[in-house]
């Protein structure tokens, strides 16, 4: 039987337009931080600092969330998640109302977001699989990099605009985002996951199911950490852009537009991955990013943030169909009783250095200049794109023809642990 339309999936609209939602708040502040920073302390240090608090809980959280995301229901994780961020960005928002915000609290407030998006994002992979047919998982995967792409392109600039009229009215409307985002998860009919019979055996014996069924599968593994390592480079090149830009004396609106230069082409690639998908191998589509990546040393040749930004474009068009073809696969394969344990042992793993890249980036550019930190960035980013190329889990990706074969979530099982 034919999987229906992804257009005509109800559930599968709304899991998408909460998303949509929650994303364009967070995309107003992820350059609000960074500004609010920067006119408090002057530091381009002490922003790399708040952004290391944001992202860092999405790698130290990951294991638990997992846990969690496999034993209570997905769907009130999700809207406690909603709930947890609700409250840290509004209590931000009233704190800069107020006329109360100091530094340190800043690190707290984007380090509590980051703990909620570490439950959230283990326990969508399942919401999406629960929605989705197995043969449409990388398309669904497409679709979700083309919504990240839009609220990327808007939410940039939009925040910036917002932070030029008030302090607070970005975190303001992120949180009036997080609360829209509940309301649609409220919605929806769908169970998030299947039917569990109770799992008894130990917290660790539990955790350990999860990496042996990603360490076991080659490609999932070597992408997991492959691609990972590729968050230090771009959230460092992104911070860059903004201290870079700001330095150069563009308003806070100017930067936001820059940064959403990426965001656009992230769309535009999303509307050329059923294309690539169909006229590249597989492997050609995963080396196609990694080779983009050292393209910001063209910041080497002319120091300006307008190269910086546009040695970034093709990466962001490429980025699209390498998602749709690893994180496709990845949870077509994935028994249901473990996806939210893999997802977070994929997430541990892809994003442990993440929070590194705009501490390291934040740091070289306070200590050395704008040129240096680009170089670092660049040569990691040549690093990873020759091992990409020399890897044989790469060489040998599957064919994306194999999930139409995938059977049923239902019939796939393993061993009891």
């Amino acid at each position: 039987m034919p999987a229906a339309p992804l257009r005509g999936n109800r559930d599968f609209v709304l899991l998408q337009l909460g998303q949509l939602l929650s994303n364009a708040g967070t995309q107003t502040t992820a350059i609000a931080y960074p500004l609010l920073v920067l006119a408090l302390t002057g530091s381009a240090a002490k922003a790399g600092v708040v952004s290391f608090a944001r992202v860092l809980p999405l790698a130290l959280f990951a294991l638990p969330a997992g846990l969690a995301a496999d034993r209570w229901s997905r769907k009130r994780l999700m809207i406690a998640a909603d709930g947890v961020r609700v409250l840290a960005v509004g209590a931000l928002a009233a704190s800069i109302l107020l006329d109360q915000i100091v530094f340190w609290a800043l690190p707290l407030f984007a380090f509590v977001e980051g703990g909620g998006g570490a439950l959230f994002s283990a326990a969508q992979a399942g919401a999406l699989r629960a929605v989705v047919p197995p043969r449409q998982l990388p398309a669904a995967a497409g679709v979700q990099t083309g919504r990240q792409a839009a609220v990327s392109l808007a939410g940039p600039p939009l925040g910036g605009a917002l932070f030029g009229l008030a302090r607070a009215l970005p975190f303001l409307v992120d949180a009036v985002s997080y609360a829209f985002s509940t309301l649609s998860l409220l919605a929806m009919r769908t169970p998030f996951q299947e039917e569990r019979e109770p799992d008894r055996s130990s917290l660790r014996a539990r955790l350990a199911a999860g990496f042996r069924f990603l360490w076991d599968q080659p490609f999932l593994r070597t992408c997991a950490f492959l691609y990972g390592l590729t968050n230090f480079v771009g959230p460092g090149v992104l911070l860059a852009v903004v201290v870079v830009g700001t330095r150069q004396g563009l308003s806070g609106a100017e930067v936001g537009a820059l940064v959403s230069a990426f965001g656009g082409c992230l769309l535009l690639g999303s509307f050329l991955s059923p294309l690539v998908r169909r006229l590249l191998p597989a492997r050609s589509v995963l080396l196609l990013e990694l080779w983009t990546w050292p393209g910001c040393a063209l910041f080497l040749v002319w120091s300006n943030v307008y190269v910086l930004v546009a040695s970034l474009l093709p990466t962001a068009i490429a980025i699209p169909s390498t998602d749709s073809v690893v994180t496709g696969y990845r949870i077509a394969i994935t028994p249901d009783r473990l996806l939210g344990r893999v997802e977070s042992v994929r997430t541990t793993i892809s994003l442990l250095i993440a929070p590194l890249g705009p501490l390291a980036a934040g740091s070289l550019l306070e200590a050395v200049s704008a040129r240096a930190t680009v170089a670092v960035l660049a040569g990691f980013g040549l690093v990873l794109a020759a091992w990409g190329t020399l890897s044989p889990a790469i060489r040998a990706a599957p064919s994306l023809d194999e999930l139409a074969d995938v059977p049923p979530p239902v019939t796939r099982t393993l061993n009891p642990v």
